[in-house]
């Protein structure tokens, strides 16, 4: 049976499910690692990069949440 129109194809939204699942992965260890060096208490020219790279992070887990929502939308 084909896809209705504007679904994903099946073998693509499972590689595209899988790409998320280990984005999720990566950033969750990003996440964690930004964590621990601002509890460390870096110096502040550090400290800067490190708010930019949190909230960056913090960015880009939300947009893959949103592509996994996506995602499963169209299974």
């Amino acid at each position: 049976m084909p896809n209705p129109p504007n679904k994903i194809p099946a073998e693509l939204a499972k590689e595209l499910r899988t790409l998320a699942h280990d984005l999720s992965n990566s950033l969750e260890t990003i996440v964690q690692a930004t964590y621990l060096i601002s509890q460390s208490g870096p110096p502040d020219n550090i400290r800067r990069w490190v708010e930019l790279t949190d909230q960056a992070s913090q960015e880009a887990v939300k947009i893959n949440q949103k592509l996994r929502q996506l995602l499963r939308s169209q299974s």
